[in-house]
């Protein structure tokens, strides 16, 4: 493999700066073999080394006992999904830190204390099989809803195995009784019909992207040997991934088979009668079909010839017979399509959903949920606004399911409301209709006397308005709270202050409500700011892609530039002042504070990714590459390299003290991105926290009782580092 100049031209130690063999740390890379052990050896080192600091805090004990007793709250709303008759969801607390899957009916969940069924218990499944099962949902056969797929990953891992189950006898179907059961491995896998699964995993050499992700579909039938199952379907290795869907809609059946040539990009093909027909559209766009319709999303601007021009962020509807039959009578599609959304400055689409006569849209208006509906059934179809919380996060989870011949919640769907200081709720509503019906409404998790929410808008360094939320005491002077540009600055006290940001993958941050921030941080004196910074989905695909490639750096400016905005409006200090941000967040952190280390006083950064030169060469970094480049390209790495935090190390520098914290079992993101980070900071003579979790995958955490510990952990440090120690002087 042929790579670029290893030397950085900003002047990166070229020790590490390599993409492989001169860079010194490159064995913490390892995962298994002795080069594993040794890995896992200096890891259980850096370990001990955090935890006998951070867990001799005067407020660890008490932060991890309310943290965990938050996580396992029993007034925590749960999260259901219906199959059939029945809501299932999953479950965990003390006793059951890996969950029960249970469920109950609709009417049932109305109650007070639904009567739960239990369907299974995974932790006592893991303890009879000695594995440490994690439950990541199951994929059910419709429209009888009796045997399904379940998927459990050993340790958290996106790859899992999957097992045939009956929801009637509630057992598993062993293979010798001609149940389905594939290995583990990061399987995309569908029920064709009760005996035939159409099945996308690891089937050995050459069955895999360079992304790790199945390039091949094969067509299983009950009894056979997987490993003979037929390929019907084939990607290249240079894909992200091959993917299936299967539509049992009565009168709209379909199968659909794609190519995921990148992460924004598709290759669809509708299999009909055995063969593959394109499905002729632009491959940036979100191609939803169900029912009669296709929906359609572009992620650029879609100009139709001798035609309008769609715009990128807008949704389209179009019956998908139209569809079809302009194909084939090469007719433009114009003629037939509808627009539902257009985007506006301040306004975006954050998503839809489906009902049997409606379409119900969650619209973005500078960062507060809007919802509107379309009535389908009136020709055209009718437009209204609903009246819903205002201003928050709202989520829709549509209850219809089309695959059901006749179904009596067609037109319900859940309702989900939560803002910075407003516990979650969720209402079961109709469409058609603002009456609602509360379902579950979540206790306060922590005191948010004297908290307000305010919203401001930093300059970013090309000029660009970034808004951000800052949620703290005070801010009760309305002229600063919706001043548009940063104006209306009064007195205010610098305090600690946490700032959240993503930015990347078109990832939208809305308010939540987090237990787990008010009573770590909010209610013991801390105030906490989220950046909507470019590279997310705030205002649409335009926003993600200002940040994406050779633009990447604009996220880091964002992030800045409301750093300083905080400092300039007293808000904070440097040294008040910490950071926060996981997997692309956790990229974002570390660029940050190699760019500007004087201007915070914490760095939390979580699963990250942190060595931009080998990204791609590990685990799923390859299906990345459309995100932020290639760095086996010059050109793509000489942009890369400007903010690549691993390579842009230096030595006499004073970074602050950071806290990286991945998981050894992230099979996403590899650990070895914050292994090298820390090792590297260490041999530059820079302190730094390391912490990483033998289980857990991506989310860092398998369960309650690690994720409490993860986050006090996390939170000690950010007293340790911004508290009243750090304006002695005494934090180091």
């Amino acid at each position: 493999m042929q790579h670029a100049d290893p030397h950085s031209p900003t002047g990166a130690p070229a020790s590490h700066d390599d993409a492989g063999s001169d860079d010194p740390f490159l064995w913490l890379e390892a995962l298994e073999g002795p080069e594993g052990e040794r890995a896992l050896d200096w890891v259980r080192a850096r370990n001990e080394e955090t935890l006998a600091t951070l867990k001799a805090r005067p407020e660890f004990e008490t932060l991890y006992a309310e943290l965990l007793q938050v996580l396992n709250a029993r007034d925590r709303i749960p999260h259901v999904a219906r199959r059939g008759d029945w809501l299932y969801n999953l479950w965990q607390d003390e006793a059951h830190p890996r969950g029960l899957w249970r469920r109950c009916t609709l009417a049932e969940f109305k109650l007070a204390e639904p009567p739960w069924r239990l369907v299974l218990d995974v932790d006592a499944l893991g303890r009879a099989e000695g594995r440490g099962w994690v439950f990541h949902g199951a994929t059910a056969l419709a429209p009888d809803y009796r045997r399904c797929l379940v998927s459990l990953s050993d340790g958290g891992a996106d790859a899992h195995e999957l097992r045939e189950f009956d929801l009637e006898t509630l057992r598993f179907i062993p293979p010798s009784e001609g149940g389905f059961l594939v290995p583990e491995a990061k399987s995309d896998v569908e029920w064709l019909d009760a005996d035939t699964l159409l099945v996308g995993s690891d089937f050995g050499p050459d069955s895999l992207t360079d992304s790790g992700y199945p390039r091949q579909i094969r067509r299983w039938s009950r009894g056979t040997p997987l490993e003979a199952a037929p390929v019907i379907f084939e990607g290249e290795t240079h894909d992200v991934s091959v993917l299936v869907s299967v539509d049992r809609t009565p009168g709209h059946e379909r199968v659909v088979f794609s190519r995921e040539l990148d992460f924004y990009n598709a290759a669809r093909f509708l299999w009909r009668d055995g063969q593959f027909i394109p499905i002729d559209l632009p491959s940036d766009m979100s191609v939803h079909l169900e029912g009669p319709w296709m929906l359609l999303r572009p992620r650029s601007d879609w100009a139709i010839p001798h035609g309008p021009t769609y715009p990128a962020g807008s949704l389209l509807l179009l019956e998908e017979a139209e569809f079809w039959r302009g194909e084939q009578h090469d007719k433009r599609h114009d003629k037939h399509l509808r627009v539902m959304f257009s985007p506006t400055a301040g306004r975006s689409l954050e998503d839809y959903e489906l009902t049997r006569h409606h379409l119900l849209l969650n619209v973005s208006e500078h960062v507060a949920s809007r919802l509107e509906e379309w009535d389908l059934r009136r020709h055209p179809p009718v437009l209204r606004q609903v009246k819903a919380p205002f201003p928050g996060t709202l989520g829709l989870q549509g209850l219809h399911d089309p695959e059901l011949g006749e179904d009596p919640l067609g037109d319900d769907y859940l309702l989900h409301y939560a803002d910075f200081l407003s516990p979650d709720s969720v209402s079961l509503a109709r469409a058609g209709s603002d009456e609602r019906e509360p379902l579950k409404q979540r206790g306060a998790q922590f005191d948010a006397t004297g908290l307000s929410v305010r919203q401001f808008f930093a300059t970013s360094a090309d000029g660009e308005s970034i808004p951000y939320f800052v949620i703290g005491p005070g801010g009760h002077d309305e002229a600063a709270a919706k001043s548009a540009h940063g104006h209306g600055r009064g007195p205010a006290t610098p305090m600690p202050t946490l700032l959240y940001g993503y930015g990347g993958f078109e990832v939208s941050l809305q308010p939540w409500y987090s237990g787990v921030n008010g009573r770590a941080w909010l209610t013991r004196g801390g105030q906490l700011v989220v950046a909507n910074i470019r590279g997310g989905g705030e205002y649409g695909p335009r926003w993600h892609q200002a940040a994406t490639l050779a633009h990447k750096q604009r996220s880091f400016d964002d992030f800045i530039a409301v750093a300083e905005d905080l400092i300039e409006r007293g808000l904070t200090t440097p040294a008040q002042l910490g950071i926060q941000g996981g997997s692309n967040g956790g990229l974002l952190v570390g660029a940050c504070m190699v760019q500007r280390p004087e201007l915070f006083g914490a760095v939390v950064c979580q699963v990250p990714l942190l060595d931009m030169k080998r990204y791609h060469l590990l685990l799923a970094g390859a299906s990345w590459i459309a995100e932020y480049g290639d760095p086996d390209d010059p050109q793509d790495w000489a942009h890369i390299a400007a903010y690549s935090p691993y390579q842009q190390l230096k030595a006499g520098v004073r970074y602050p003290r950071a806290l990286f914290a991945t998981s050894t079992r992230d099979d996403r993101v590899h650990p070895g991105h914050a292994r090298k980070m820390a090792a590297c900071m260490q041999a530059l003579g820079q302190a730094c926290f390391y912490y990483e979790n033998i289980e857990g995958g991506h989310g860092g955490a398998a369960d309650n009782q690690q994720r409490a510990l993860l986050q006090a952990l996390e939170f000690s440090y950010l007293w340790l580092q911004l508290g009243r120690e750090a304006q002695r002087g005494d934090a180091t």
